[in-house]
């Protein structure tokens, strides 16, 4: 056995004992209601036995990545499974450093789930070491990937806190206008969620069943004007076929043997009609998940989750998501921006290219630095800032996976499904 796959196998044994530990913290916050022992007592126990699966999970996450480093002799952050599988640890770290701060057990119930869904959806790419391009071949590389994945982290867990402030604050009892609008919103956040897990559902169930299909498109060089047949392959039926495509191999799923349109011109990409029907199955997949959840429950997802939280201060909530993104917005800062640019300088000749990672990592660093202007100068506290917590994530989001899967640019390399 290499140190490649014994690292693969810890990384699995890390996964299975976050989940467990995210059963434990379900059972500290959830099954307090059915003891007749002091409810605090059973949150405290139950708590710190997730808390140390937790950080066991976590050391076998640092296992996995020292292993493969080793193995692999680079840091394993070069492509899109290594780069989640270093998030998905970074959180845990900014989750174990906030929950040692703040003894907050249902912080866990909410940071464990991000781990495991971020984890899972590494394991969608491509797992095999790969050799490094030339721009990839320098320590700045590391240094830059690993400060901006630990920045984003705790950004993620500042938006953890600042979700659950609203689910704890958001009055549902109300009708007015106004926070009739705010109800929506909440459970909108919910619904972006449930996608997230559709698109895992969708991509490894199609996977499962072996689902197979294979495009011929031709692609036109804009300045020689020469045309070049290239293989497009799917693992997921074809709503929609890459542009100016032929079909060369398609099973049949649910009486459909043929796409239902075609990907616009301006997706003219190898991989662009491949990429936007990711996107409709995620959709379509997480639609019927809550549309399941929604038939079972027959209440919203951000109404049924309230109760459990109404023990909770919002104070503390709130105090945890600003101190989580004053600690990584500095971090970000260095590995994201300083530390970016000088592996920029390195690997293409330049400080700053307008590529579209450098752009929305910079959108990225001008959104929090002005939360924590409003934060600290205007005095926004509370659902302002918990608002603005969840805009902020969803920026940090469609910068590592939305950039990947939307535009085409130097960083795209990071993008291979």
């Amino acid at each position: 056995m290499t140190l490649v796959d014994f690292s693969s196998d810890v990384f699995i044994v890390a996964f299975l004992l976050y989940c467990l530990s995210f059963s434990f913290y379900g059972v500290a916050i959830l099954g307090k209601r059915f003891r007749k022992t002091d409810p605090e007592v059973h949150v405290a126990k139950w708590g710190k036995i997730a808390f140390i699966t937790s950080t066991i999970g976590l050391l076998c996450h640092l296992i996995y990545f020292f292993t493969r480093w080793a193995g692999s002799g680079h840091v394993p952050v070069s492509n899109m499974y290594e780069f989640m599988t270093f998030l998905s640890m970074a959180i845990m770290i900014a989750f174990l450093v906030l929950f040692i701060l703040y003894k907050k057990s249902m912080l866990g119930l909410f940071a464990l789930p991000l781990a495991i869904i971020i984890m899972a959806y590494a394991a969608v790419f491509p797992q095999e070491v790969q050799p490094l391009i030339p721009s990839l071949k320098s320590y700045w590389l590391g240094i830059h990937v690993t400060l901006a994945a630990l920045g984003d982290a705790f950004f993620a867990v500042g938006f953890i806190a600042g979700l659950m402030h609203l689910l704890r604050t958001v009055n549902f009892n109300n009708k007015d206008k106004s926070a009739r609008r705010e109800q929506r919103w909440l459970e909108l956040c919910m619904f972006a969620i449930v996608v997230l897990i559709g698109f895992i559902v969708s991509v490894y169930s199609f996977r499962a069943a072996g689902y197979h299909a294979e495009f011929n498109q031709t692609n036109v060089d804009p300045k020689t004007e020469i045309s070049k047949i290239v293989k497009v392959e799917y693992d997921m039926p074809p709503i929609v076929a890459p542009y100016n495509s032929e079909v060369n191999e398609m099973q049949s799923f649910l009486g459909m043997k043929s796409p239902l349109f075609n990907a616009p011109s301006w997706m003219h990409g190898a991989n662009a009609g491949r990429k936007l029907n990711t996107v409709i199955w995620s959709i379509l997949s997480g639609l019927i998940i809550y549309g399941i959840i929604r038939l079972i429950l027959r209440r919203p997802l951000a109404k049924v989750i309230q109760p459990a939280l109404n023990k909770l201060d919002p104070d503390d909530l709130d105090e945890i998501s600003y101190r989580a993104i004053a600690i990584g917005f500095p971090v970000f800062t260095l590995g994201g921006l300083i530390f970016a640019m000088i592996w920029a300088q390195i690997a293409w000749g330049r400080f700053w290219g307008w590529d579209p990672k450098e752009v929305w990592a910079l959108i990225t660093w001008l959104f929090y630095s002005v939360y924590l202007h409003l934060r600290l100068s205007k005095g926004w506290q509370g659902k302002k800032s918990s608002w603005l917590t969840v805009i902020g994530f969803i920026v940090v989001m469609f910068t590592l996976v939305g950039v990947n899967l939307i535009i085409a640019g130097l960083h795209s390399y990071a993008g291979t499904e």
